[in-house]
């Protein structure tokens, strides 16, 4: 990437993020479930967060010919894949009104392309203010 994003990018990526993280954490804390539930799907929030985060930035790395290990690459991808099956099995186990699944499924989502996003913004910025140095 040789130019920094645009800020209308940077600000959506961003607005993405909050949307997706705050509407899901709203939607915990106002929930009639229990406590050990509530765990649960905060768990497997910030796991997928870190994840989709790691694994942006693996593939990026890839990429530009930066070194990673087989198997950092592959627990990354792993590690994305299951956060998404975590959350797939509690949602469908869980005694929820269909529209509260939904509306977890879809918050997660955005939360997750919205960390991507962000990461992807950051590494792109960093890369081009480099280039201008």
């Amino acid at each position: 990437m040789n130019q920094k994003p645009s800020a209308a990018f940077v600000a959506t990526s961003w607005v993405a993020l909050g949307a997706g993280m705050i509407g899901y954490l709203i939607g915990l804390w106002r929930a009639e479930m229990q406590l050990n539930e509530k765990g649960y799907y905060f768990a497997v929030l910030m796991y997928g967060l870190f994840s989709v985060v790691s694994l942006q930035k693996s593939v990026r790395d890839k990429l530009e010919g930066v070194p990673v290990t087989e198997i950092y690459y592959g627990l990354s991808w792993f590690s994305t894949i299951l956060c998404i099956v975590l959350l797939t099995v509690g949602l469908w186990n869980a005694t929820l009104l269909p529209s509260e699944k939904g509306f977890y499924a879809f918050a997660f989502l955005l939360a997750l392309f919205g960390a991507v996003a962000v990461q992807k913004n950051t590494r792109d910025t960093q890369s081009a203010l480099k280039k201008e140095a």
